[in-house]
């Protein structure tokens, strides 16, 4: 036994209050946009829901475009708010198609559109650029999860005319969850609730009220020291690397995730121009199941299946933050392969990591 004060993480000190507002230029230059940027003290899905929260009210008229689960959510926490939700749904696994936006957006008018930029449940990227042109010219709030984009893709929120841009740093950015950021234009501060008797967390307007108001010095609440010297160690690596570097290392593992994938298995999940370059959904062959590959692959490995309708007939590659690396790619083709032989489907090894690695260059 010993008579030592039990604290974990002792050593970890204050976080000082002048240090929240450079974290919140600091993701305002990452999302190149001159906006207001609060910050949350949680994961990316509770700075999704205050979102939902601050502008979902009866009366709204919402076209959420869903493309995986996220999209189902903010569905949901809109609906819960009394807002009238029409959702544009995507095929299983599949992008958005602008087209099918346009013709929504011309036989409705809307408050607001949402969308998510890159999903990393299926690896795949929505036209956002397309997307925010449409729903601008219709006069509607765009509202976009950035969370498994940014950093990873190209992201100009003002020329985008984006208006909420919810982003956290636990993907490319290669940070930890414990943040997020939401980015508010003027437009949106207009129509967000007012603040409630009570402080709420999904206020984005209580936000506003009690740090952007006073000055951008101490967060409301009790803010996790760990979570924001963690967030201010991320910030400051994606600022030395810089955006540039950052969003090539990506495009390049996901390149030669892509090119491995299509030898192992003859087929694309998704056309590269609709690929995210954070996780390559690898598209399996007929007869083989996501659960079986995993079953059979070595233990410890960082394969997944996909998630939602779907992603059982996928294989996820990672290659998001730290992974974001050619090696990283390469190990998991070879883990692929062997699981995806010892279910019958055989592929020469050399000839997959040949192709990853740009045939030999």
């Amino acid at each position: 036994m010993t008579d030592a004060l039990w604290t974990p993480l002792a050593d970890v000190p204050p976080f000082p209050t002048e240090g929240f507002a450079p974290l919140a230029d600091a993701f305002a230059r990452v999302l190149r946009t001159r906006n207001d940027v609060v910050l949350v003290q949680a994961e990316a899905a509770v700075a999704l829901e205050a979102v939902a929260h601050s502008l979902g009210r009866p009366g709204l008229r919402a076209l959420v475009l869903v493309s995986s689960l996220y999209g189902r959510w903010f569905a949901g926490w809109l609906r819960r708010a009394g807002a009238d939700v029409r959702e544009l749904a995507a095929p299983p696994g599949q992008p958005i198609v602008a087209p099918e936006v346009a013709k929504v957006l011309a036989a409705e008018r809307f408050d607001l559109v949402f969308v998510v930029h890159a999903e990393s449940a299926y690896g795949i990227l929505n036209p956002l650029e397309d997307i925010a042109a449409l729903v601008k010219a219709q006069g509607a709030l765009l509202v976009v999860d950035a969370v498994a984009s940014v950093g990873g893709h190209a992201l100009d929120v003002d020329a985008l005319g984006a208006d909420l841009v919810v982003i956290g740093p636990q993907k490319a950015l290669g940070g930890q969850a414990g943040v997020s950021a939401v980015a508010v234009s003027e437009a949106a501060w207009e129509r967000v609730a007012p603040p409630g008797e009570a402080p709420s967390v999904l206020s984005l307007a209580d936000l506003r009220a009690d740090w952007l108001e006073t000055g951008r010095k101490a967060l409301p609440g009790t803010p996790s020291a760990l979570e924001f010297h963690a967030l201010a160690q991320t910030l400051a690596q994606v600022e030395r690397e810089g955006l540039l570097v950052l969003r090539e290392r990506h495009a390049s593992a996901a390149r030669a995730a892509r090119a491995g994938a299509l030898v192992l298995t003859g087929r694309a999940w998704v056309s590269p121009d609709r690929a995210s370059t954070l996780v390559t959904a690898v598209a399996l062959p007929e007869g083989i199941a996501a659960a079986q590959v995993l079953a059979v692959a070595e233990v410890g490995h960082a394969l997944s299946g996909g998630v939602g309708s779907g992603g059982e007939r996928l294989i996820r590659l990672n290659h998001t933050g730290a992974r974001a690396h050619r090696a990283v790619v390469l190990e998991d083709l070879t883990v692929l392969t062997r699981a995806l032989g010892r279910l019958g489907h055989r592929v020469d090894p050399g000839a997959v990591v040949f192709a990853a690695t740009g045939g030999g260059a």
